[in-house]
């Protein structure tokens, strides 16, 4: 396909919408940890509900979890990527996994740091 024949506008935004939701699905079903992290986050979302929180503090908790599924998106992607290239074993292969992983770790980090944060700062 051509520069030329690629959509444009709303049909660019349909398409790509699209695939977002099948990629969405594609994890759902074959990723484990995106499915509990999803789980977690739907089950913290609502928790938090029960706490008078400011608008500032809802879309802080609420996009630390965001953070951890992004992350989780680009770990299986990278993970993707790598195995369609070889299957082989191969140090850099191993690395750019583990750093994927590395990258999930921090978010979870980052959002139990916001959410404690939020929680110390609002309750004590």
């Amino acid at each position: 396909m051509n520069l030329k024949q690629k959509p444009t506008g709303i049909k660019r935004i349909y398409l790509a919408a699209g695939h977002s939701l099948r990629a969405f699905k594609w994890l759902i079903v074959n990723e484990a940890a995106f499915k509990q992290e999803c789980w977690l986050s739907v089950v913290l979302v609502a928790c938090s509900l029960f706490f008078p929180f400011s608008l500032l503090e809802y879309v802080s908790l609420w996009c630390a979890l965001l953070v951890v599924l992004l992350a989780e998106i680009i770990n299986t992607a990278i993970e993707a990527v790598v195995d369609r290239i070889s299957l082989e074993i191969h140090p850099l292969s191993g690395l750019a996994k583990d750093l994927g992983s590395l990258a999930v770790m921090v978010s979870v980090i980052i959002a139990i740091l916001i959410w404690a944060s939020v929680f110390v700062e609002h309750f004590y």
